[in-house]
């Protein structure tokens, strides 16, 4: 399994989720020299992150409390308000930022290939690789997201919106590429990507690639143009794990 290539100064953003609260690595240590607070508020957001990430996909968003996502980033109570107004806010940042470092790498790996078609499936396919690689964030960001209320539910269907660029190089029917045939192609994904997570299946994920190539392509290129996708074999060893996530077995 390989992670994406990133330049010196282009490191990756960890996935919420891909690492655990209570990391000791991001521990405050206490000494003579005192941390800087923008240096201290900055690794608790990040361990609060990771701990709601688990924290939800382990109770569920109604029975995660605030108390639960704070013991289990090892953050008080005070600091936790000092960031974020609620759990519904730290749930709508994590997601945010969450799904803002998922789309920073699948646009980084459309952008590296050589047509269009060839893009997509490269951006589909870390998309499924990332997810698999940190079940909890798949289940918080993909399942959960229905119990965090409105504002949570407006958030997905702007992400889903943000997915129509992947589609702009594609051929297109009829003339003209139609925001509705997008829209019903990327719900279609998203609608089966879900029913996986939701049914405790995420590592199954990769080996969905094919199918749901063919799905995103055959309204682009024709049934029998697209039919070829099922003959491009899953590499594991060239899986996309999210940064900081261990690598899968």
């Amino acid at each position: 399994m390989t992670s994406p290539v990133f330049a010196a100064d282009e490191l990756p953003v960890p996935l919420p989720g891909a690492r655990t609260g209570r990391d000791p690595a991001r521990a405050i240590k206490r000494g003579p020299r005192q941390v800087p607070a923008e240096v201290v508020a900055a690794t608790q957001r990040e361990r609060l992150f990771d701990a709601l990430v688990h924290t939800v996909a382990e109770k569920g968003y109604a029975s995660a409390r605030v108390s639960d996502i704070c013991a289990a980033a090892g953050v008080t109570r005070p600091a936790f308000y000092a960031l974020f107004a609620g759990k519904e806010d730290a749930f709508l940042a994590t997601y945010r930022h969450g799904t803002g470092v998922l789309l920073r790498l699948m646009d980084q790996a459309y952008a590296e290939a050589t047509d269009w078609r060839a893009g997509a499936r490269a951006a589909l396919g870390v998309l499924l690789d990332v997810l698999a690689s940190v079940p909890a964030f798949a289940a918080m960001a993909v399942v959960e997201i229905d119990a965090a209320g409105p504002l949570a539910r407006a958030e997905r269907t702007e992400l889903l919106g943000r997915f129509a660029p992947f589609f702009a190089g594609a051929p297109q029917p009829g003339g003209a590429l139609s925001d509705e045939l997008v829209g019903a192609v990327v719900g279609g994904l998203y609608s089966t990507i879900y029913r996986y997570v939701s049914a405790g299946r995420v590592a199954e994920l990769p080996s969905l690639l094919p199918m749901l190539s063919y799905f995103m392509m055959a309204p682009f290129l024709g049934r029998d143009a697209a039919e070829s996708e099922f003959g491009v074999p899953v590499d594991p060893s060239a899986q996309v794990s999210a940064p900081c996530a261990e690598p899968r077995r």
